[in-house]
């Protein structure tokens, strides 16, 4: 793979190289602020001007370009770096946006290198960027904002926000292109993301999903979701399927799915392999005494045991006898290795509880540490993606496929997500679920996949986050403030508006000139995107608003009511504790709304034709008040006291869609009484929606197929689609 490399300060900034970088996935992005220019590094030699980079990479990846009408658009972004007159700059746009009228690129069907090189000039100048948000070319607009919205572009543009923020020297940033896999080919990778069906996905399993996907499609190759089935005392059948319905969440599908369970034949023979080798040994050594003698680095008493007797116990462990349940099986590795990881490991043992997929048919188990790698080697995986937690035992990995004599498997390791404020620990959470702290594990609370997209949290969000994270090594507690403000980035160009009334305290207003019968007209969701449609307005002479907002009212002040005009606070009648108990405004429409300091939401007081809709909002806080737990703190000390916070509210239409109430904050809805919300873009306190209804049973403890016949296996990332995830 071609290797880029420039600086995150280049001004102005060369998006085009980027942009097609990250399209074609034909090169590797290194900033470097050391950097005076891009500079491309292919196939041998150095390119250096933007232009040219942008042709080679273009033609690395196969895009079709028009050499006459190439060169005239590759003219025109070269001319649009130079020109500073704004009516030279709005003859070329008008130029352009004739020219996309009824194109949907500039050149031919598809995307093209003209599109990437145009795109790119276009978006490294603020004062085209500006004249644009006229919304005077629309056919331009549409045509800048589709190719800016594609996933590559996207991701591209995040890596270089990290590069920016990171003040990264020579630091390859995880964006999608960025990443590579050593040795890799295109249409031979496999991949493997394998959990154990005990519990529910968090968002660490998240980030290794996300990264597995990412690496098979990048390269054309398959993903393997394979269930590490070899505990029976901690597995059910239902984790399963809980855990392919997280994933469906989360926008990944595998393209085969596979069980442990289904090699165990194949492992008990290379466990015989290994014994009869003299490669492992059986041992009887209580469990603590074990600890103590790896951690000293002392041999077992059984560690130079005949294979005859090896054998003969490991017959005993097959067999779930009394005796056989003494013994362990464990690799003989080292005695005293300083990588303890290396100190001869258990690879097997016995279990005579049934095993939910094999029955009573075994009475023992690989451990992981063997079955693992054992089994990635059959099943063709190629790159193995492991937290950096496991880097220690890598040589252990690779020692089980030495030694049983089979294919080595490469291993990609990549930093573990961790967040401040929040627990991964399966038992910890466990006990908030035990303890009535949150409703269920879909609470929005929790760090579980279901949990954050209750809170409202995009797949693209999450995934554009998940590639920023990429290869780095260090291990940090993230803020989750970074990634609800990328998922408000994804969020706030498709999410409705609609008002809110906070119900109490809530404050009357007359206001004269206004209809005295209520008139309804359909005014947009969102101004800014016609596409999310309109919705209808009453307007009537009679109008609440917030308490919070009546305060801050002077006597004859001018106010902007927002999708009306202006009107002026004619007087405002307060109680003994001062609050507002009412208010007289006349409409002043003829007044300028840019003149006023308050854009005032508001909603007509419901009638029987035209009725308000109750909702309620939540808020929520973290459920712990230390950043990070250690090993001795018990969580029950750090509980928060409170971590819900409910509010009473009047909403003004259908509240049913992904939508931002207006000076408020970004709701999702669910309708399940607990409501689903999100106030996209503040960390500790997103807000949920939902209208009063009989609450329904958490369907999250019965661990019941609660999404799959609902959600398909292509799921969209726009999170106003999501509704059907949660209604039947």
């Amino acid at each position: 793979m071609a290797t880029l490399t420039l600086s995150s300060k280049l001004a102005p900034f060369p998006f085009a190289v980027i942009a097609i970088a990250a399209y074609t996935q034909k090169a590797e992005l290194v900033f470097d602020d050391a950097a005076t220019g891009p500079v491309l590094e292919l196939n041998g030699s150095q390119i250096t001007a933007e232009q040219d980079i942008v042709h080679a990479l273009a033609k690395e990846g196969g895009l079709s370009e028009d050499s006459a009408k190439t060169a005239s658009f590759f003219a025109l972004a070269k001319n649009l770096t130079t020109v500073t007159a704004v009516p030279d700059i709005l003859t070329a746009l008008d130029s352009l946006d004739n020219h996309l009228a009824y194109r949907t690129f500039l050149v031919g069907h598809g995307v093209t290198v003209s599109d990437w090189m145009l795109w790119g000039t276009i978006k490294g100048s603020i004062k085209i960027v500006g004249l644009l948000k006229n919304n005077k070319h629309v056919h331009l607009n549409r045509w800048f904002s589709h190719l800016e919205s594609l996933e590559s572009t996207q991701t591209a543009l995040t890596a270089l926000t990290a590069a920016k923020a990171s003040k990264a020297r020579s630091n390859k940033v995880a964006a999608g292109f960025a990443l590579g896999l050593e040795g890799a080919k295109m249409g031979e990778v496999v991949t493997r993301f394998p959990p154990e069906p005990s519990g529910y996905l968090h968002i660490g399993h998240a980030k290794a999903a996300m990264l597995n996907q990412y690496f098979a499609q990048m390269y054309k190759g398959k993903l393997i979701i394979r269930f590490d089935d070899t505990n029976p005392s901690k597995e059910r059948t239902e984790f399963e399927d809980t855990i392919l319905e997280d994933l469906l969440l989360l926008g990944i599908k595998g393209d085969v799915i596979t069980h442990t369970s289904d090699y165990f034949a194949t492992l008990y023979d290379y466990a015989l392999k290994v014994i009869k080798d003299g490669k492992a040994y059986t041992d009887d050594t209580e469990q603590a005494q074990m600890r103590t003698e790896r951690f000293d680095g002392i041999a077992s008493k059984h560690r130079d045991d005949s294979v005859e007797d090896n054998l003969k116990h490991f017959a005993e462990m097959t067999a779930g006898s009394e005796e056989g349940l003494r013994w362990c099986l464990r690799a003989k590795m080292s005695v005293d290795d300083p990588n303890k990881a290396l100190r001869d490991p258990v690879i097997y043992r016995c279990n005579t509880l049934p095993h939910h997929r094999t029955g009573d048919k075994w009475k023992v188990y690989p451990t992981y540490d063997f079955a693992c790698p054992i089994v990635d080697s059959i099943e063709g995986v190629t790159h193995a993606l492991r937290t950096n937690e496991y880097r220690d035992r890598n040589p252990q990995y690779w020692w089980m496929t030495d030694a049983v004599g089979i294919r080595k498997v490469k291993i990609w390791d990549f930093s573990r997500l961790n967040f401040i404020y929040t627990l991964l620990s399966k038992r910890k959470l466990h006990d908030f679920v035990n303890r009535g702290i949150v409703r269920g594990w879909d609470d929005p609370r929790f760090p579980t996949v279901r949990g954050i997209r209750r809170r409202g949290l995009t797949i693209e969000a999450l995934h554009q986050f998940m590639l920023m994270q990429g290869p780095s090594q260090a291990i940090v507690s993230l803020e989750w403030d970074s990634i609800w403000a990328m998922n408000k980035k994804v969020i706030d160009p498709i999410a409705p508006r609609h008002w809110a009334i906070i119900e109490a305290d809530r404050v009357p207003v007359t206001v004269k000139g206004a209809p005295t019968t209520p008139e309804v007209k359909n005014v947009p969701k969102h101004k800014k995107n016609a596409e999310i449609g309109e919705k209808k307005t009453v307007y009537s002479s009679n109008i609440l608003v917030d308490q919070e907002d009546a305060l801050s009212f002077e006597d004859q002040e001018e106010v902007t009511l927002m999708d009306w005009g202006n009107a002026i606070v004619r007087s405002k009648t307060l109680d003994a504790s001062g609050k507002v108990t009412s208010i007289e405004m006349e409409l002043h429409l003829e007044g300028d709304f840019k003149k006023t300091k308050k854009k005032i939401t508001w909603l007509a007081q419901p009638t029987d034709a035209l009725p308000l809709i109750p909702v309620t909002l939540l808020d929520y806080d973290y459920l712990i008040t230390k950043k990070k737990l250690e090993e001795g703190d018990d969580v029950v000390d750090f509980t928060a006291p409170v971590s819900e916070f409910r509010e009473s509210a009047l909403a003004d239409a259908n509240v049913k869609d992904l939508k931002k109430f207006e000076r408020k904050g970004y709701f999702i809805f669910d309708g399940e009484g607990g409501g689903v919300a999100s106030k996209a873009g503040v960390a500790a306190t997103p807000k949920e929606v939902s209208t009063p209804a009989t609450p329904a049973e958490s369907k999250m403890y019965s661990v019941g197929s609660i999404y799959a016949d609902q959600v398909p296996p292509d799921v969209d990332t726009k999170m106003y689609k999501v509704e059907s995830i949660y209604h039947n």
